[in-house]
């Protein structure tokens, strides 16, 4: 049983281990090219600039929310052009479009982003426990072996407890790892997910003057 348990905890810390590569490398790729794209798109002055080198921050979740703006935007303008009244309704339209487009993008990366993050956070909070299940057992399991030899030596009871207490300590090496880059990620995730509702507000506000403008 505890050589069962130590293969489960070793379970969730291969597996914990390769998802922190795979978040380091999303996250750190969004963070760099999230700021490039900032740059890039107050430095472009029309959306039609910027539409097209959006294939360069393909890992940047404003450029989705650009991407996914603009589409709306485009789309709601075609179908304005084919109208022969255009009165403050219709833009009002075309804004709240673009606002429903920009929130669906904004969901869908941090989902995105988010993704295998709990099961480090049930690797975090479940291993050290599964780790302590196999200690409980690998020490019960002791004291039934000294019922049957009749012997309290340390010969006898040492290396059964030796292995009980092996199955705590690989739970937590397995946690800690886990629960801190968790909270990592966490509060990155939380960062980018603020730079999309402030690039979402910048987008919008631009929008509507541009529709005032016309």
């Amino acid at each position: 049983m505890v050589k069962g348990v130590l293969l489960v905890l070793a379970y969730f810390s291969v597996v914990s281990w390769g998802i922190i590569i795979l978040k380091v490398r999303i996250i750190r790729r969004a963070m760099r090219k999230s700021d490039e794209f900032l740059d890039f798109f107050w430095d472009k002055k029309g959306f039609d600039i910027i539409g097209k080198g959006l294939k360069e921050y393909a890992d940047s979740p404003l450029a989705v929310l650009f991407r996914e703006g603009y589409q709306e935007l485009m789309h709601g303008q075609r179908n304005r052009s084919g109208e022969e009244n255009e009165g403050m309704s219709a833009e009002l339209g075309v804004a709240d479009n673009v606002a429903r487009a920009l929130r669906r993008a904004s969901t869908t990366e941090t989902q995105r982003l988010e993704k295998y993050l709990t099961f480090l956070a049930t690797t975090g909070s479940t291993a050290p426990f599964i780790g302590l299940f196999g200690t409980v057992w690998g020490i019960m399991d002791s004291f039934h072996g000294i019922g049957q030899t009749g012997s309290a030596s340390l010969a006898v009871v040492a290396p059964g407890i030796s292995e009980a207490l092996v199955a705590t300590a690989i739970g937590l090496v397995a946690a800690i790892p886990a629960v801190m880059a968790y909270n990592h990620f966490v509060s990155k995730v939380n960062y980018l997910t603020g730079a999309m509702d402030n690039f979402s507000q910048e987008f919008l506000n631009i929008v509507q003057r541009s529709m005032r403008r016309r």
